[in-house]
C-alpha cells in the first residue's frame, strides 16, 4: 500500500501549483520623434505649416478647377491627400456637401465619426476636423475655407489594410499633422 501511496501523494503536489494563464497579444510599441514643421509654401493659392519628417513636396496636380497635394510620410506608410478648389458662384454648399459625403462614405467600417469644428476668425479659416474610428480606410479627414474665395479638404489614408489597432499610434501622430495643416493654413489674396 505504501509503495502504491507515495507515487499518488507524489504526483499530487506536483500537480498543485498556479493555474496557467493565457498570455495577451503583444504589440509593437511605436514612438515617432517630435514633430517639427516648416512653411510648405507651392504654387497654390494658399500656404501651410508640414511636419519635417513627409518627403519634400515635389509636385501639385491639377485636374480641371482643382488642384492636389499629396503630402507624403513613408516612415509612417501613410498620405495627406489635400485638395484645393475655388469657390465661385455659390458652389460653396456642394463643396461642403461632397467633403461631408466623402467622410459619411466610411461609416459602412467606422465605429464612430467624431467631428471637431475649427475656427480662425482672424486669418477666415473655419473648417471641420472629422475623426473616424474603427477599419475605416481614412482616419482622419477635413476641410477649411474662408466661405468666399477659398475651400480646402484633406483626407489621411494609409498604405495597409486598415486595421485601426496596428495603425492607431501613426493615425494619432498624423492627426495632430492635420491639426496644425488646419491650424496654419494662409490664404494668398
Amino acid at each position: 500500500m505504501k509503495r502504491i501511496m507515495v507515487p499518488i501523494l507524489s504526483l499530487f503536489m506536483l500537480g498543485c501549483g498556479d493555474d496557467p494563464l493565457p498570455k495577451p497579444k503583444g504589440y509593437l510599441r511605436l514612438e515617432y520623434p517630435e514633430a517639427t514643421y516648416e512653411k510648405a509654401i507651392l504654387p497654390l493659392p494658399f500656404t501651410f505649416d508640414k511636419n519635417k519628417l513627409s518627403e519634400p513636396i515635389s509636385k501639385v496636380k491639377s485636374s480641371g478647377s482643382a488642384k492636389g497635394v499629396d503630402v507624403k510620410y513613408p516612415a509612417l506608410k501613410a498620405t495627406i491627400y489635400l485638395t484645393y478648389k475655388t469657390v465661385s458662384n455659390d458652389n460653396l454648399d456642394s463643396l461642403l456637401r461632397d467633403a461631408q459625403n466623402l467622410t459619411q462614405k466610411h461609416t459602412i467600417k467606422a465605429d464612430e465619426i467624431l467631428t471637431v469644428p475649427f475656427e480662425n476668425n482672424k486669418d477666415k479659416v473655419y473648417g471641420m476636423l472629422y475623426e473616424v474610428g474603427g477599419d475605416a480606410a481614412s482616419q482622419s479627414q477635413f476641410y477649411v475655407t474662408d466661405s468666399v474665395n477659398h475651400f480646402l479638404s484633406g483626407s489621411l489614408y494609409f498604405y495597409a489594410k486598415p486595421n485601426y489597432d496596428s495603425i492607431y499610434p501613426a493615425s494619432e501622430y498624423l492627426k495632430k499633422d492635420i491639426k496644425r495643416i488646419m491650424e496654419s493654413v494662409n490664404w494668398k489674396e
